[in-house]
């Protein structure tokens, strides 16, 4: 395996699982020990923006089943994000780590809107920035709102922070001869429908050139060491 370097400017993708768990709301316990993680791995000199999903408040899927219209059930999904990012925002100057939310949803009383500039300077002085409220329109995934927003941001790497260690050739929690993948291309990805991220995500990374690194983010200290450059979980590039 092609040995990684270690990483300046990153963006975190991670699922609202992070702070409670799929349709649990919001555990305190969770979210001190994700803003520990992120406190840990800015120490490190990177600079570091995250994208966080909302299915711990609600999952658009699920009100769509219940017959809410696809539109607003991603509207409503978008808002959950928002609240997930500012109790880590919260969670995090309590750490004295200095953290801003940005949505693409204006909420200005509270959050700031995304502006491109904005977000790259708060960046280079150094907080930590949350991007809330996907890219602020429905049939959009927060994969895609993560791609999107390394790109605009120029990170050197996309990290999707997951339970599972990496890609696997099957699924491991039912097929125990599935093997993880170390390395793989963009095309390999998009061809083989895995499911990493959606394919208008890898296609973004593909067409940018920005590498995607899947690993568990659930295990202690895992944040840090990839953006040291240890060779954790699988490389899409």
């Amino acid at each position: 395996m092609t040995e990684r370097p270690r990483l300046g400017r990153v963006l975190l993708k991670v699922s609202g699982e992070i702070l409670g768990g799929q349709g649990s709301g919001i555990e305190h316990g969770m979210v001190e020990a994700f803003a520990a993680e992120l406190e840990e791995a800015k120490e490190t000199g990177a600079e570091i923006a995250v994208v966080i999903g909302g299915g711990n408040i609600l999952r658009g899927e699920m009100m769509c089943r219940q017959g809410i219209k696809k539109v607003a059930a991603d509207y409503m999904g978008m808002l959950g994000t928002i609240i997930n990012a500012l109790a880590l925002q919260s969670a995090l100057e309590d750490r004295g780590v200095d953290a801003r939310v940005m949505t693409a949803i204006v909420m200005e009383h509270f959050v700031e809107p995304y502006v491109w500039r904005n977000a790259v300077r708060h960046l280079d002085e150094g907080r930590i920035v949350i991007f809330a409220g996907g890219t602020g329109n429905p049939f959009f995934t927060t994969d895609t709102a993560a791609a999107l927003r390394a790109c605009e941001t120029e990170a050197e790497a996309l990290l999707k922070g997951t339970k599972v260690d990496g890609v696997y050739t099957a699924d491991p929690m039912t097929d125990r001869s599935a093997e993880r993948i170390g390395e793989m291309g963009y095309t390999d990805v998009l061809r083989r429908d895995l499911r990493v991220m959606d394919a208008t995500a890898v296609a973004l990374c593909r067409d940018n050139q920005i590498p995607v690194i899947v690993f568990d983010l659930f295990e202690k200290g895992n944040l840090r060491r990839v953006i040291e450059g240890e060779a954790l979980g699988t490389i899409i590039r």
